[in-house]
């Protein structure tokens, strides 16, 4: 994970705090990187979870580099509100249905969340990144993280 996160970084500059949102950040991987975000970046860290029944949030308490906010992210209106409060440079975005089998008796979480909620998330980015000033725009990035459940197999 560390030259993961690495190579994400590598166009930030280090001086300066970035806001980073980290989607699915109360996730099993999303929970790892959120509490190495914080322990070891100078970066405000926002984490937006919908908390279901996977979810457990890291064991850190809201500061002036941390926040969680309980946020489904197919709720076009309340990442938009997101957007707006907090602003930020970096999207890491993990959110996602990953327990395949469940998907067999019931789909639709998993439409929703990997797809109507990438989508939005995605929509929401694009209203955002052209309201920038030009310097801000070039720095902005989106980065979608997953594992082969939700992209699927690469053979």
């Amino acid at each position: 994970m560390a030259a993961i996160i690495q190579a994400i970084f590598s166009g930030l500059k280090r001086r300066m705090q970035k806001t980073i949102f980290v989607t699915g950040g109360a996730g099993f991987i999303g929970r790892a990187l959120v509490e190495h975000l914080v322990q070891n970046t100078p970066h405000r860290i926002v984490n937006i979870d919908k908390l279901t029944y996977a979810a457990r949030l890291p064991a850190i308490e809201p500061s002036n580099i941390y926040a969680f906010e309980k946020i489904d992210i197919c709720d076009m209106d309340k990442i938009r509100q997101a957007f707006d409060k907090y602003q930020p440079d970096l999207i890491m975005h993990l959110a996602a249905e990953t327990h395949v089998d469940n998907s067999i008796n019931g789909p639709e979480p998993f439409i929703q969340s990997n797809i109507v909620g990438t989508y939005t998330l995605l929509e929401q980015a694009r209203f955002y990144w052209n309201k920038l000033e030009a310097g801000k725009k070039e720095r902005f990035r989106f980065h979608h993280i997953s594992t082969d459940e939700v992209f699927g197999d690469l053979r």
